[in-house]
């Protein structure tokens, strides 16, 4: 089977053309590394086991031309480019914004020309300022005022599920959409305000770990190996056609448990430092208290459950900074 996966140099679209490979498939990738790096996937291009199989572009996905050429000659496409990190939508929101409405039109207009499954990979910050737990995919998305442009990301990856959603709804394309809660492991940079790699460096390099706010706001963590098995299963579900679902992590904690933790697990001397959000980030800036999924609509779709427990998250994690130091930034 042929693989496109745009973005497919980042953080999980890096791990998915891996898997894939893996099982010897002929992968295609476009990404233009503007949030990405080709690092993560030198590893793929040096194996000679994947020389027939492995084809990287370096290259946009308003590149219509080109990604005409890819989504034409593939069978399944996961759509994986967007601007990431709130860091990274706060210093740049207009391109933010074009690039996940477009590029996401770009990549649903040529799925529907072809007939390809596509899975569209939307963010559980669409959900917006709930703060109950578990989200279900039916509750209703709360933003703030449009002066806020952190809300700006939230409210562009719901207009790609809009979007994905009537393409299915006028032509039957064959669409599925996830919400990702908080997907981390190797490869993962800080870079654009990822929490658990910053939290990690830091606390490896003995550099003050900067938890936001009171740090009562909580998070779930996925690992990256069972989000790929997620996403691999539910493109092969017919039932998922057309369906929105979360994929996540079931167990809930603090930020400041989870630098507490790290610098116990690394057994750092790190002082843990609350920084005020107005410090920390532009005024633009709002941060959500609480996200939780439900994970009942996707055990119901293709069984599935995360395998691997916060506590082996956090090993697997700090190990893997640990054996790269050199690459280690604050």
């Amino acid at each position: 089977m042929r693989i496109l996966i745009t973005g497919g140099a980042g953080f999980i679209g890096s791990h998915l053309a891996e898997k894939y490979l893996k099982s010897g498939n002929e992968v295609y990738i476009i990404d233009n590394l503007a949030t990405s790096t080709e690092e993560n996937i030198q590893h793929l291009i040096d194996n000679p086991d994947y020389k027939n199989l492995f084809f990287p572009t370096i290259d946009t996905i308003f590149n219509v031309d080109k990604l005409t050429e890819l989504v034409g000659i593939c069978d399944v496409v996961f759509h994986m480019a967007a601007a990431v990190g709130v860091e990274y939508i706060l210093k740049n929101p207009l391109s933010s914004i074009v690039t996940n409405i477009r590029g996401t039109e770009n990549v649903l207009d040529l799925c529907r020309k072809f007939k390809k499954r596509v899975l569209i990979a939307s963010t559980s910050e669409v959900y917006g300022k709930h703060e109950h737990a578990p989200l279900v995919e039916t509750d209703n998305s709360i933003y703030g005022p449009s002066n806020k442009s952190r809300w700006s990301y939230a409210a562009a990856k719901l207009m790609d599920e809009f979007t994905a959603l009537a393409h299915h709804r006028e032509s039957g394309l064959p669409v599925f959409i996830v919400r990702l809660f908080n997907t981390v492991g190797p490869r993962q940079s800080a870079q654009y305000g990822m929490v658990l790699p910053r939290f990690i460096q830091r606390a490896i390099n003995h550099n003050p770990i900067l938890v936001y706010g009171d740090g009562k706001q909580t998070r779930t963590f996925t690992y990256i190996d069972d989000v790929v098995e997620a996403l691999i299963k539910l493109i092969e579900t017919d039932k998922a056609i057309g369906e929105v679902v979360n994929i996540g992590g079931s167990e809930e904690i603090s930020m400041k448990s989870l630098a507490l933790r790290i610098k116990e697990m690394t057994k750092s001397p790190s002082e843990i430092r609350h920084i005020p959000y107005d410090e920390a980030f532009t005024k633009d800036f709002e941060d959500m208290r609480r996200r939780v999924p439900s994970l009942e609509k996707l055990y119901s779709l293709i069984g599935w459950k995360p395998q691997i427990n916060l506590q082996t998250i956090l090993e697997k994690t700090i190990q893997f900074y640990q054996d790269i130091p050199q690459k280690v930034k604050n």
